[in-house]
């Protein structure tokens, strides 16, 4: 069994379902195998089903994911839109 820091663990686990950082990308930067972060991905989320407070974080992570993304989307539009117009 692999040990790690649980502060460790919900960073990383935080990573991947907030930031939307890949399984690899957190393999590379914290030296824990693909599989090991998969496997505390899915057991926190399993976790999360029993638990409507961490599944209302969970929720509102992955919503504030999106919602970046789709802010990050409207800038490059808009700068293009401006660089258009000049």
């Amino acid at each position: 069994m692999i040990y790690c820091e649980p502060e460790l663990k919900e960073h990383i686990i935080n990573l991947h379902i907030q930031d939307g950082r890949t399984y690899q990308s957190l393999s590379d930067e914290f030296g824990f195998s693909t599989d090991v972060i998969r496997r505390w991905v899915k057991k926190y989320r399993q976790n999360a089903k029993e638990d409507a407070e961490r599944a209302k974080q969970i929720a509102d992570m992955e919503e504030l994911r999106l919602l970046q993304k789709e802010v990050e989307e409207l800038r490059k539009e808009n700068d293009f839109l401006k660089k258009a117009y000049e």
